[in-house]
């Protein structure tokens, strides 16, 4: 039995810049994000008969060959990896597993991947999980999306990410103490709105505008960087002011982005002190994340009563094997 875990990830600048339509042909992309300590687990066993058992969300798969599995990344994994008969994948989230916007479905691509390769007795690098898990998402099951997610998946931590136009992808880490990123998590509060989205739709809406939306782009991918200085030199709120700039683009790059319900948590949020907010990952439900100066986070939880805050914090590490019982 092995069992991985893997990170999710809040996303702070950049988002969007990372789509190959835009860095492969207008000069690179990058983004900054942090992984966070709720994490999605998968759990791999070898199975009695020679028959295959899937467990996830509100589904379960019993079958008996691998091309009759139906969740899409499972089946590609279990190819790419040669695990193909004799075996239970089980995997449980700390979040809901659909719709968050905090890169759950690309943290269990290189979760249950690093589990898989365990259990063949193989340990993989990030680099080579996050290539493999962005290959088979975007490569095999064609997949709209950018790289960010699993990348952060697998590295952890606060990290800087550019994307080259020829696909390869450079990861620097930001030097902050312990006591600095706990810091830095003191100004951002973490909110579940209740609503859902379809990421790809508004993921495949933003590739096809990608030529009307360069100058918003290029200026993201510039805020990547001023966001990383900034963290640099411990300006946390000038992180925040940045994060909400970034989300005043961000919302012209495709239909859905916002809407009343979001854009009434960000004027709330806003009206109680927040220096800037944003709906995590492609937009339009999941997650809401407001920046601000840390005494200001019980005024932002009052003008958002109603809606679940979730503590949160950094979490060091990308995807990792926790357990092995041969």
């Amino acid at each position: 039995m092995i069992i991985s875990r893997t990170p999710l990830r809040i996303s702070f600048a950049g988002g969007g810049t990372d789509l190959p339509a835009f860095y492969e042909h207008h000069g690179g992309g990058a983004v900054l994000s942090a992984a966070i300590d709720y994490y999605v687990y998968v759990l791999v066993n070898r199975k009695f008969d020679r028959d295959i058992r899937l467990s996830y969300s509100h589904m379960a798969e019993y079958v008996t060959h691998v091309d009759q599995v139906r969740h899409p990344m499972a089946r590609e994994a279990m190819k790419a990896t040669g695990v193909t008969e004799a075996v239970e994948i089980v995997t449980v989230s700390d979040i809901p597993a659909e719709g968050t916007g905090l890169g759950s479905s690309s943290a269990f691509a290189v979760g249950v991947l690093n589990a898989l390769h365990a259990y063949r007795g193989q340990l993989l690098s990030p680099m080579e999980l996050a290539e493999q898990a962005c290959h088979i998402e975007r490569e095999v099951l064609k997949e709209p999306g950018g790289k960010q997610d699993e990348y952060a998946a697998a590295f952890g931590g606060l990290r800087h990410y550019e994307f080259h136009p020829e696909g390869r992808v450079s990861v620097q880490p930001l030097p902050l103490s312990r006591s600095e990123m706990q810091d830095f998590a003191d100004h951002f509060s973490l909110f579940y709105s209740g609503l859902t989205r379809s990421g790809s739709r508004i993921l495949s809406d933003q590739q096809n505008r990608t030529a009307e939306n360069l100058t918003a782009l290029k200026r993201m991918r510039e805020m990547a960087f001023e966001t990383r200085d900034a963290l640099l030199r411990r300006d946390f709120l000038t992180v925040g002011r940045l994060l909400d700039e970034g989300w005043q683009l961000k919302r012209q790059l495709a239909e859905g982005v916002s809407n009343a319900a979001i854009d009434s948590m960000h004027e709330k949020a806003m009206a109680a002190g927040a220096l800037g907010a944003k709906v995590t990952g492609a937009g339009g439900g999941g997650f809401f994340l407001a920046a601000h100066p840390p005494d200001r986070a019980a005024a932002i939880e009052t003008a958002l009563q109603g809606f679940r805050r979730l503590p949160w914090g950094p979490a060091a590490s990308g995807s990792q094997i926790i357990f092995v019982e041969r």
